[in-house]
C-alpha cells in the first residue's frame, strides 16, 4: 500500500491524504477509447480501487501497473 490511510471520520483530512487517495489524488483524467484513465500524484493501491468500484458500478475498474485506475465500460451480453 502506498500513501496513508483515510482517519476516522471524526478527524480532519490532511493534505497528505488528499493528494494520496481517490479522487482526490488525481493529478489527470483521460478518456482514451472508451476507458477513463485516472493519472495520480502518487500511486493509487486496492483501498482507491475498492472506492472506484462502489462509484462506477457494473463497469471494470482496473488498477494499472504503474498505479493509475482505469474505468473500462462493462463486458457486453
Amino acid at each position: 500500500m502506498t500513501g496513508p490511510d483515510f482517519p476516522a471520520p471524526h478527524e480532519p483530512l490532511d493534505t497528505q491524504t488528499l493528494l494520496h487517495r481517490w479522487p482526490t489524488g488525481t493529478r489527470k483524467t483521460e478518456m482514451i477509447d472508451g476507458v477513463i484513465h485516472f493519472t495520480p500524484y502518487y500511486a493509487f493501491d486496492n483501498r482507491d480501487l475498492q472506492v472506484a468500484q462502489l462509484v462506477y458500478p457494473g463497469r471494470t475498474v482496473a488498477l494499472s501497473p504503474d498505479g493509475h485506475l482505469e474505468v473500462h465500460p462493462a463486458p457486453r451480453p
